[in-house]
């Protein structure tokens, strides 16, 4: 039941006293739209008879057209045409409860019939959210489609081959896992390899290659042939190394120098799970922080011996683990000292 009130200014449109779902409500014709006194209205016409929209989602503002939000027949189209409850507030913004991060998105797939989703899954599946709350059947096909087609990437284990330090540097500042690196290169080498060399390399790269695969969308794991180093594990977490691991020494026989690679099995897999409290970015948590302080003072094992580059205070310092320097005879001089390659 409806009825017209009394009073205002001259010149003025009276208020009409409307009925509405929760009851009787006063509003006011401004500029076209609906203004209501109370919590929410129903757009009735004022929105139909209009040409723009402006829309307040969770705080974030649009503007557009009544046009777009009717290309599709979902929740925006039957807000334009009066059909859909909503809230309008004082200035004629059409509020909706909703988070607005994604909805930018939702209107530019409105305006142009296809939109780039994100590369991130759980952002598309927030996106997914958002299309099937406003009923945007062509975006909701759409981020099915990716997501489909993804699932069947992302079951593969790809492991990047760095070309350049410059590529290395920025995929590791822009990753948001934690990052293993393994750098071989076989070839960077003036001496001789003792006999179990080629072996424990060749096991270094087996357990690379298993850690990809047991860790495969938790860590980034690349791959480095191009670096100075013939066997060394490198630990980042947030964009920083956290930790290294080097395999090789400069061990003496009898009459010559050789190049010894080890392959301190343990202490890798140790490293692996430390970097994991960086994952989600977890490390400033009380148990991230007590994981990385026990990792940094656990005692090498044997054959190793750690540093620790004074790189910044508290765990941003660099764990430097070396396996030490071995020798080969018992035939060297009295005195003679075993070399440690820094």
């Amino acid at each position: 039941m409806s009825a017209e009130a009394s009073g205002g200014g001259v010149g003025s449109d009276p208020p009409v006293v409307a009925a509405a779902a929760g009851g009787v409500c006063v509003r006011e014709e401004k500029a076209g739209v609906s203004v209501c006194a109370g919590v929410s209205v129903c757009a009735g016409a004022g929105l139909a008879s209009s040409k723009y929209v402006k829309l307040n989602v969770g705080g974030a503002l649009h503007y557009t057209t009544v046009q777009t939000l009717r290309k599709e027949d979902g929740l925006l189209s039957s807000i334009t045409a009066g059909h859909a409850q909503v809230t309008i507030d004082s200035e004629g913004w059409v509020v909706l409860d909703r988070c607005g991060r994604h909805f930018g998105l939702v209107l530019n797939f409105l305006r142009d019939g296809t939109v780039p989703l994100p590369d991130s899954t759980r952002e598309l599946e927030e996106v997914l959210k958002e299309a099937q709350f406003y009923r945007v059947q062509g975006l909701i096909q759409h981020c099915l489609t990716t997501l489909q087609r993804r699932s069947v990437y992302e079951g593969m284990c790809r492991i990047p081959m760095i070309t350049s330090a410059k590529e290395e540097q920025m995929m590791i500042s822009t990753c948001r896992k934690p990052v293993v690196k393994l750098q071989n290169n076989r070839g960077n080498n003036k001496y001789s390899y003792t006999s179990n060399s080629d072996d424990n390399l060749l096991k270094n790269i087996e357990l690379f290659d298993k850690l990809g695969l047991r860790f495969n969308g938790r860590v980034l794991f690349m791959k480095d042939v191009l670096g100075d180093e013939i066997c060394c594990w490198s630990f980042y977490g947030e964009g920083r190394k956290i930790a290294e691991v080097c395999c090789t020494s400069i061990v003496y026989a009898t009459e010559k120098k050789q190049t010894k690679v080890e392959f301190p099995e343990a202490r890798i897999f140790e490293e692996t799970l430390n970097i994991l409290i960086y994952e989600n970015g977890r490390s400033s948590g009380p148990g991230g922080v007590a994981l990385l302080e026990s990792g940094m003072s656990s005692s090498p094992g044997n054959g190793q011996s750690e540093e620790e580059g004074a790189t910044g205070g508290g765990d941003r310092r660099v764990r430097r683990i070396h396996v030490r320097r071995h020798i080969m005879h018992d035939e060297r001089g009295h005195g003679q000292q075993t070399v440690y390659k820094d």
